[in-house]
């Protein structure tokens, strides 16, 4: 399989396919009536924004930037996430762009889609490192991050524009090939405990 191949991955009840148009409406009543702006740190779409947040990732698709996906639950639609910004020299690959409707967030789903990402990255594509970035202040995704196992690299400075236009940092993190049996055993151990 090439670097940033389309492909599903799938785990249990958590599938991990393509990203499309067509999932626009699941992923529109996903969200409900959820107001991400409260959180202005972070970049989830309102059910209102969802077509137009799929249309901007599947541009960066197109480009060979992004590989993005639908995630489904037990057959339903619940959020997106992505690989992007792609190294296939070294290989490296980014994981993130990822939110989750109401419904799936605390469930397990963000570490089971997070486990087929990094399975795929480092033993089919066999990347060397695969990185994460979170905006600073958003707390819950760096923590769902360190959860991960993933180190922490430092802060960016000046690298991200919000929603409204602020200029804020970023939050960079990584796991690498020599780090990932020890992270696959992390992550099979989270998925025992539910």
């Amino acid at each position: 399989m090439a670097f940033l191949d389309p492909v599903t991955l799938q785990a249990g009840g958590v599938r991990l396919e393509p990203l499309g148009l067509h999932h626009a409406g699941p992923l529109a009543d996903a969200m409900g009536d959820d107001d991400p702006a409260k959180e202005w740190f972070a970049r989830t779409p309102s059910a209102a924004d969802v077509a137009s947040d799929i249309d901007a990732k599947l541009q960066a698709a197109a480009a060979g930037q992004w590989l993005p996906f639908a995630v489904l639950n037990e057959g339903t639609a619940v959020g997106s996430t992505s690989y992007l910004h792609p190294q296939s020299d070294i290989p490296s690959v980014e994981i993130g762009a990822t939110w989750l409707g109401p419904a799936a967030r605390r469930t397990g789903v963000n570490t089971v889609a997070k486990t087929l990402l990094l399975t795929h990255a480092f033993e089919t594509w066999g990347c060397r490192r695969v990185a994460f970035r979170a905006t600073w202040f958003n707390r819950a995704s760096r923590a769902a991050i360190e959860r991960l196992g993933a180190t922490f690299e430092g802060r960016i400075r000046n690298d991200r524009v919000t929603r409204e236009g602020l200029v804020t940092d970023s939050a960079q993190y990584s796991i690498t090939d020599a780090e990932w049996p020890a992270v696959r055993r992390h992550l099979e151990y989270l998925s025992l405990r539910g």
